[in-house]
This record gives C-alpha cells, sequence and structure tokens, in this order.
C-alpha cells in the first residue's frame, strides 16, 4: 500500500479514472454492437445507430480513453459497413 500521502492520493485518483474509462469503454462497446447489429439486418434505424455509434466514439476518444486513430478507425469500418448494406 502507499507510504506517502501523495502517492495515496495518486491510488485513489487512478481508481477514479479506471472507473470512468470503463464506463466510457463499455458504453462505446454497447452503441458499436446495436450498430453493426442494425447494419446487418439492415434495419431502417440503421443510419441513425451509426450515426449515435459515431457520435460515441468521437466523444470517448476526445476524452482520451481509447486512442484517435483507434477511433477513427472504427468509424471507418463501421461506415464503410453500413454503405454497403
Amino acid at each position: 500500500m502507499a507510504n506517502h500521502k501523495q502517492a495515496l492520493k495518486r491510488h485513489k485518483q487512478s481508481l477514479v479514472r479506471k472507473a470512468r474509462n470503463q464506463h466510457f469503454k463499455s458504453m462505446m462497446r454497447t452503441y458499436l454492437k446495436r450498430a453493426r447489429l442494425a447494419v446487418e439486418e439492415g434495419s431502417a434505424d440503421a443510419d441513425e445507430a451509426v450515426r449515435k455509434a459515431v457520435s460515441v466514439i468521437d466523444r470517448v476518444a476526445q476524452k482520451g480513453v481509447i486512442p484517435r486513430n483507434t477511433a477513427a478507425r472504427t468509424i471507418s469500418r463501421l461506415t464503410k459497413a453500413a454503405s454497403k448494406a
């Protein structure tokens, strides 16, 4: 365990940030999964699901939870799949 006040504070901060990052990653994966399913099924609301997923991915990348290039690659693949369907 931490022996100094600063180390204890840094540990607490890392736990808070870890929980926040897990929340955003989980949310992103959920929207991504919904969008992919909508595109595969060819449902009428596929465009809306893709738009929401892109928005969430952008937001998560902006917060620094995932790298910007990863977000760009994911968005590119998602939109490419949506335009094919």
